[in-house]
């Protein structure tokens, strides 16, 4: 964590992010790196549910503590940088406090069903009655308006299958495979960063805010442009082909020197494939006519990969890849979470950014990813660790919107507000060698606080 004299783009935006999970509140904490006020906003009853649950990830050196609820390594990362506001959004009370935030607002970001803010008169047409300049960001499964699913809640370990991206992912003759747990949230954050930019520069330029739509499965269709032309064009459905390339031979992933260590690579052309084979010392495969061309190596790929394989697993991953790479050939290790954190291209990068934690919080400092992107008059950095839960109910409701005391004390006895969330309980933990055991873990090791530099 950083800090820097340079005006950031966003200095100035404040944003209410009343969203949960993963898609927009990785965006909000984005937003705030890019120097905008993001106000989180969770119910009394209803925190985030990256607080707890399967959702919430690992805590530090395994200790819930007293406050569990503010340690969660999933709640951390997304959240950096934010304030905490908690208010009671089925309650008059508190919807009435939100529409006076929205009047001194820039963005509202929502991830409800869409009955939920229509229901509650918060819907766009609303909110743009309370501050005609609004600019709301809506991010549900499928997007509002009549169609059949506008209504139905998802999750981005389903949607993966909706926009046709599971049909593609697996091996041959295989079932339809998901990539991670996750990958449409990612693909939802950087859509809804973009869309506020763009309505941003809208607003900039006419005076007038808008509303985003996204639904996150076209988010996803978006990434499988060839396979829909495809389809189109020629009729071919696609389907699942591994680690493999229709026009590249050979594509794949390949064993290196050491237990489960695994080293990628791509030949693009004929003159890829003649180096491959003067690395790997079978300069009789480059004269070979069976592997003279794209067409014919993907028809021997299974005996290709098997002398890759017995080739590759004589050298490390790293060294492989300097080696591949060294004459023109697409490579790359298969870093496991560990190796992330000491690789040499992420550290040149600054991409793992450190965050200090205030004692009170005993938590110390981590490392969190940062942005995959620089720019070159603005340094930008994380700005400062995930709040605690409620940690600015009173600046945010006396300071910026002028509440006294009583009222304010009134609302946390109707727990309209609340500094400890009223339900929700401790992710259960296990002890991280017995998480090996039982293949819940791959690696545990002791020692990755003095490895890393922070103890």
């Amino acid at each position: 964590m950083t800090t820097s004299s340079a005006r950031l783009p966003l200095e100035g935006i404040r944003i209410l992010d009343s969203t949960y999970v993963f898609a927009l509140p990785y965006a909000g904490g984005l937003l705030a790196d890019l120097g905008a006020e993001v106000i989180k906003i969770e119910g009394p009853t209803r925190p985030d549910t990256t607080r707890s649950g399967g959702f919430a990830g690992a805590f530090p050196e395994n200790l819930v503590g007293e406050d569990w609820w503010n340690r969660p390594s999933t709640y951390n990362l997304l959240h950096r940088g934010k304030q905490s506001l908690t208010l009671d959004m089925t309650n008059d009370r508190g919807r009435d406090l939100f529409k006076e935030l929205v009047s001194i607002s820039d963005i509202v970001m929502e991830n409800f069903t869409p009955r939920v803010m229509r229901g509650w008169d918060m819907d766009y047409p609303n909110l743009r009655k309370i501050k005609p300049d609004i600019i709301m960001v809506s991010n549900t499964g499928y997007g509002h308006g009549g169609g059949p699913y506008a209504s139905y809640p998802a999750q981005a370990t389903t949607q993966e299958a909706t926009h046709g991206h599971c049909w593609i992912t697996g091996y041959p003759g295989e079932s339809p495979s998901k990539a991670g747990a996750s990958f449409v949230d990612f693909l939802s954050t950087w859509t809804s960063i973009f869309s506020i930019g763009s309505a941003l520069r809208y607003r900039n330029k006419t005076g007038l805010g808008q509303w985003v739509d996204i639904g996150m499965y076209q988010a996803g269709v978006m990434f499988l442009s060839e396979y829909i032309l495809d389809a189109q064009i020629n009729g071919r459905d696609g389907g699942r082909i591994g680690n493999r390339h229709p026009y590249r031979a050979p594509q794949g992933c390949y064993p290196a020197a050491g237990d489960d260590q695994w080293i990628t690579l791509s030949v693009a052309d004929d003159e890829e494939w003649h180096s491959l084979c003067g690395l790997m010392g079978r300069e009789d495969m480059a004269r070979d006519s069976k592997y003279a061309n794209v067409s014919d190596r993907q028809r021997s790929h299974d005996v290709i990969d098997e002398i890759i394989s017995a080739w590759s697993r004589q050298g490390d991953k790293y060294e492989l890849m300097h080696r591949l790479q060294g004459i023109g050939i697409a490579a790359g290790p298969v870093l496991t979470g560990k190796d992330v954190h000491f690789d040499p291209q992420y550290k040149s990068r600054g991409f793992l950014e450190r965050v200090t934690y205030p004692p009170r919080r005993e938590i110390g400092s981590r490392i969190f990813m940062g942005r995959p992107y620089h720019f070159s008059k603005t340094p930008l950095s994380i700005r400062g660790p995930a709040p605690e839960y409620g940690q600015h109910n009173q600046p945010v409701l006396q300071e910026l919107l002028g509440m006294d005391q009583e009222t304010y004390l009134s609302l946390v006895d109707d727990s309209i507000v609340a500094s400890i969330p009223l339900t929700g309980q401790v992710t259960p933990r296990l002890d991280p060698e017995k998480s090996v055991e039982m293949g819940l873990l791959a690696e545990w090791d002791p020692d990755y606080l003095q490895k890393l530099g922070l103890a």
